[in-house]
Order: C-alpha cells, then structure tokens, then sequence
C-alpha cells in the first residue's frame, strides 16, 4: 500500500474524529436543552394547576352568592 493511501486514510480518520466530537457536543447541548425544558415544563403545569385551582374556587364563591340571593 502506497504513503498516498495511507495519508488518504489517516485524513478520513481525523474527518470522522472530528464529527464524533461535534456530534457528542450537539448530544450534550440538546441534553441540557431537554433538562431546561422538563423544568419549564413542570413549573407551566404547575402554574396551571394552581389558576385551575383559583379559578375553581371563584367559581364555588360566585355560585355561593348566587345561590344566597
């Protein structure tokens, strides 16, 4: 096998080595990403459940004087 060959090679290696690395930094920042967003998401659903909840509780009141008129 020729020194070109060779070359040829250890280019493609260090072509392929330098995608893996781009691609497991990629990996790692949508894993972060996704980690920010579950906490996002967690915390909206709890909003929600806590306006759920008020405005439950305003309807109750509103049908309570409603009902003592």
């Amino acid at each position: 096998m020729s020194e070109h060959y060779f070359n040829a090679l250890e280019h493609k290696i260090d072509q392929l080595l330098a995608q893996v690395q781009k691609l497991e930094q990629e990996n790692r920042q949508l894993r972060q990403q996704e980690t920010r967003l579950r906490e996002e998401r967690a915390q909206l659903v709890q909003l929600n459940d806590q306006t759920r909840d008020k405005v439950e509780g305003m309807i109750r009141r509103l049908k309570a004087l409603e009902q003592n008129s």
